[in-house]
């Protein structure tokens, strides 16, 4: 009796609980399908999202530079413009020197550029040095310079520009391009100390003790084993110093505004924008070429900003 009644009642568990492995498979395949399509059809909407937020202002920015004036007034809300409307006299005329009918920013890029590349070499030159040495060697105080470092963003650029105009006037560099990157190099290296810093912090230090053991010296193993593990932070650096000098402006001008053929590009472009004779394509020329260089800067470090270069060094 307890045979016969015992058997049904185990098919019938057998197959309840196969139905509710197949109902649960389901609704778990279901659950995973639905989530999976969704996000992935909300991922290419972000991104088409943040493409059309970030490169739109420069795609409209482009296309105000490459049509003619008339065309522009015409119809500035135009998005889409044949190859015949394509008109590149204006950055001619960007590029073309003062003394042509032009505004000069060929001459003004070359100074920008002078001023940023002897910036970012000059303050890296002070930084990995000073960064390494408060990251690795022991010192009193050496816990609170970070902060003393961070304290020189805590003034305004206007409170030193006073103290240093008058200063650079007095020892004859007011007017001069290498005044004007001493003074960026005084402004950036605290920071680019700081952000170093603590990229050194995060390199194994038995790495370095290895090394040591290796009979390599202090410099030997900063300049063999340190730097390039921290190629990645000194790139980055490197672009951020070069962004900054690129386009300050409060110490361009207080600087070099007597002297046009010392300009930089932040003053050349101030200058159109002021200007009520300054066509609005002629501005968006200026613009875009002042641009440029920043976009090509980063592509090409791009493949060195990649960090993690550390990972796997160390065994164990």
């Amino acid at each position: 009796m307890s045979d016969v009644t015992s058997r049904p009642l185990g098919r019938a568990d057998t197959a309840g609980s196969r139905a509710t492995t197949r109902s649960t498979t389901r609704r778990g395949y279901s659950r995973d399908t639905v989530e999976t399509r969704l996000f992935r059809v909300l991922r290419w909407v972000v991104i088409a999202t943040l493409l059309l937020v970030t490169l739109f202002p420069f795609y409209y920015m482009i296309l105000l530079s490459v049509r003619s004036l008339d065309e522009v007034l015409r119809d500035p809300g135009t998005l889409i413009i044949s190859p015949g409307e394509l008109d590149l006299s204006t950055y001619a005329e960007v590029l073309r020197p003062g003394s042509e009918g032009g505004q000069g920013f060929l001459r003004f890029m070359a100074n920008s550029a002078m001023v940023a590349l002897g910036t970012v070499a000059l303050t890296l030159l002070i930084a990995l040095p000073g960064a390494y040495a408060v990251s690795r060697l022991r010192f009193f105080g050496h816990r609170q310079v970070s902060a003393l470092f961070l304290s020189v963003y805590l003034f305004p650029s206007i409170l030193l520009a006073v103290p240093l105009f008058v200063f650079f006037s007095r020892v004859g560099l007011r007017g001069e391009l290498v005044g004007l990157l001493l003074v960026y190099v005084s402004q950036i290296v605290a920071v680019a100390i700081y952000m170093l810093r603590n990229y050194f912090d995060t390199i194994p230090v038995s790495l370095e003790e290895a090394a040591a053991i290796d009979g390599c010296g202090r410099l030997g193993i900063m300049w063999r084993i340190s730097l390039p593990l921290a190629m990645p932070a000194i790139m980055a650096n490197a672009l951020f110093i070069f962004m900054i000098a690129w386009n300050e402006f409060l110490f361009a001008l207080l600087f070099l505004i007597e002297d046009r053929d010392r300009w930089t590009v932040s003053l050349g472009l101030s200058q159109l924008s002021g200007s009520i004779e300054v066509p609005t394509t002629v501005l968006m020329a200026g613009s875009v070429i002042i641009t440029l260089p920043i976009i090509i800067v980063f592509l090409a470090t791009e493949r060195l900003l990649v960090a993690g270069l550390t990972a796997g060094a160390e065994k164990g």
